[in-house]
């Protein structure tokens, strides 16, 4: 039977939608089939409530709307109190017979919805779930905390005795000493027989609001577009002369200013061309400057300065801007997810333990699989060497690597280029980073280098011009001993990143060649995509070693392998060289590792989809339910795969290569920042298992 959650919330700013969303993703990261139900619209100051298309935003689940605010009050209004909790059964009966677990959101009171609580109590005993109660520590006393909860847990009493509430979540914790500590709170709720199982600390990131979110609300006339995505960490209306004014020039600020302050606007300008990632400048009084001074501010609107107008005055303007919602908008999924992890990481960890203990089956879902690599690679604690190291996207990675304890990673780059990259993504790099000059440590790397390959006819001249590669330079620091992995291919092609891993560090015992996977995170489960990235044209052989290395790998990673050998005919019922080739290999696969289940040739559809499989292949013991997909040839898997990725909004992992000596592992020039965060994971992983 399904496992009913009723987040409830015991003040208007308890941060529900969050929570929600962070316990969503919590139980996900854990194999639990979790669904999301949000029976009743939130009635707010003219704002949308858009929880549920957050949820589908950062989710694979797609919920049903909630039932109008206006229905609602219409129900409570006239004393309908059951036939409301009627239509809510009826509208979440999808939702709450498809998962094991199923987080409910209640409402928050309000101004317009006083009678929230009484809706929350209603919403508890018609589903009959478990409540958890929500509340914010911002600027609250524990006492004042405890007695809302403690009050409100006896409403959800059943006959007086037994209590539905199995938990209290406490938001926006102070962790700077401004508060009381998370201990005091989790005394004085123990004290009220209520236990704390997750405190969100405040996180400042979590609530700063994009520039483009600004704009919408106040319908700012754009001026000069830029990065409308930049980050409001803070306002400052500039009052004073440009000398007093240069102490609030600084990252994520925005500057409120009337639009004849021309001094200003080009202070503003100048800090921008200078590298300072001001959030942007609204003009104000509606007042646009000079085309002349515009044209003087363009090489500063180039570096993705954001410039808006405002028709109303300085003062109001700001007065807007500083009550504007602090909500998440419906299309921000970066802040979405920063709340999201950030919540779900501050769970207590046996509690969760326990909803999973009782929740039913467990899958290997794409959260649980990325938390699976994120706990390991922390364990393996190993360290690996980026030779791409002033990439942006390369040391965006590293930096979450390094705040997450994924890995230690290597930066090979000019300091000074990494530094820069770091300022103008307004990062701060952590210590756990090492950036070390290619230039600078090459010399020491020559004479290992024309010893590892003077049988091919290396000369210290060669070595030198190799090793000003920073492929090279860290393949050899792989080598060597003195890094556990690498991980390339940002901006280098695959054959830079894989080269020099087999000239230098060779095969593994008894790999027939290097080939490679990728870990793709379909809604409902990971998958294994190989040869995606390596072989143009495997033979039958080949083909068969690649499925092998595959199943290997899944193996290694948690995932059961079912094999799918993939061609454009299913069984017999294709003739050619092509189809051939799969066949072989599949036999070969069946006769050198008879425990590894595998079947082919499938086409893509019967090897995934029940319904076609029962028609194509009847008697397969993988089509329909294939994990593994082995394709037969470069052009139709990285076509496929790159297809699946960026029409579906898959995240993908890899590829990693599989049959080197030692952990080396190639990105996608289009890789993601996130697919560079999980591939040095994977990495870390690989060098830990050996």
């Amino acid at each position: 039977m399904t496992r009913r959650i009723l987040l409830a919330p015991t003040s208007h700013d308890s941060g529900l939608s969050s929570t929600c969303l962070g316990l969503i993703h919590a139980l996900d990261e854990r194999g639990i089939d979790v669904g999301y139900l949000k029976p009743l619209a939130q009635a707010t100051h003219g704002h949308p409530d858009h929880t549920t298309d957050l949820v589908r935003l950062v989710t694979d689940l797609n919920p049903p709307d909630p039932i109008s605010a206006t229905e609602t009050e219409h129900a409570f209004a006239r004393g309908h109190d059951d036939d409301l909790m009627e239509r809510v059964l009826s509208h979440g009966e999808d939702v709450l017979s498809q998962h094991d677990v199923v987080v409910i959101e209640g409402l928050v009171p309000t101004e317009e919805h006083t009678y929230s609580g009484r809706i929350n109590i209603a919403l508890a005993k018609s589903l009959d779930a478990e409540v958890v109660l929500v509340a914010s520590a911002h600027g609250h006393s524990v006492e004042h905390v405890v007695s809302l909860m403690a009050g409100a847990e006896a409403s959800y009493r059943v006959g007086g005795e037994i209590s539905r509430v199995i938990g209290a979540v406490l938001t926006r914790v102070p962790t700077d000493g401004s508060g009381p500590g998370i201990e005091a709170y989790r005394t004085a709720l123990a004290q009220q027989g209520i236990r704390l199982v997750g405190a969100v600390p405040y996180l400042a990131e979590a609530t700063w609001p994009r520039v483009r979110d600004m704009q919408r609300e106040l319908r700012l006339t754009v001026l000069s577009q830029g990065d409308l995505d930049r980050r409001i960490r803070a306002n400052a209306i500039m009052a004073q002369s440009v000398l007093g004014s240069l102490s609030v020039l600084t990252e994520g600020r925005l500057v409120v200013v009337p639009g004849d302050r021309h001094d200003v606007l080009l202070a503003a300008c100048l800090a921008a061309m200078n590298g300072t990632r001001l959030a942007g400048m609204v003009l104000t009084a509606g007042l646009t400057p000079d085309p002349k001074l515009m044209a003087m501010c363009q090489p500063a609107l180039a570096t993705g300065l954001p410039m808006l107008l405002a028709q109303g005055q300085t003062f109001d303007t700001a007065n807007q801007i500083v009550h504007m919602n602090k909500g998440i908008a419906d299309d921000d999924e970066p802040r979405t997810q920063v709340v999201m992890q950030l919540t779900a990481d501050n769970f207590n960890e046996d509690w969760l333990a326990g909803l999973a203990e009782s929740s039913g089956t467990r899958r290997l879902s794409p959260a649980a699989f990325r938390r699976e690599l994120t706990v390991r690679s922390r364990v393996a604690n190993k360290r690996i060497v980026l030779p791409e190291g002033a990439e942006p996207r390369t040391v965006q990675a590293a930096v979450i690597c390094a705040e997450k304890g994924v890995a230690r990673c290597v930066l090979l780059a000019a300091p000074a280029e990494v530094e820069a990259v770091a300022s103008s993504l307004g990062l701060e790099l952590p210590e756990g980073i090492e950036i070390i000059d290619p230039v600078e440590a090459a010399p020491r790397y020559i004479p290992a280098l024309v010893e590892r390959r003077r049988h091919k006819g290396m000369t210290e001249q060669i070595a030198v011009d190799q090793l000003s590669d920073t492929v090279v330079l860290g393949t050899m620091m792989v080598y060597l001993g003195e890094v556990d992995g690498l991980v390339s291919g940002a901006v280098h092609t695959t054959a830079n990143t894989v080269r020099p891993a087999l000239q230098i560090l060779g095969t593994k015992p008894g790999a027939k060649l290097v080939s490679s996977v990728f870990f793709m995170g379909l809604p409902d489960e990971v998958v294994v995509y190989g040869d995606c990235a390596i072989n143009p044209d495997p033979n039958a052989e080949e083909l068969a070693d690649i499925a092998i290395q595959s199943a290997d790998s899944a193996t290694a990673f948690g995932i059961e392998p079912r094999v799918a050998m993939i061609s454009f005919s299913t069984g017999s019922s294709g003739a050619g060289a092509d189809v051939q080739k799969v066949a072989r290999a599949t036999e070969l696969v069946k006769e050198l590792r008879p425990d590894i289940l595998v079947d082919g040739p499938l086409q893509y559809d019967a090897a995934t989809t029940a319904s076609v499989a029962k028609s194509k292949a009847p008697d397969s013991p993988v089509a329909g339910n294939a994990n593994v997909f082995i394709f037969p040839d470069l052009n139709t898997g990285n076509t496929t795969y790159k297809a699946v990725q960026r029409s579906a909004s898959v995240i993908s992992v890899g590829p990693m290569l599989q049959g080197i000596a030692a952990p080396v592992n190639d990105l996608s020039r289009g890789a993601l920042v996130e697919d560079i965060e999980y591939t040095i994971a994977l990495t870390a992983i690989q060098a830990a298992a050996g």
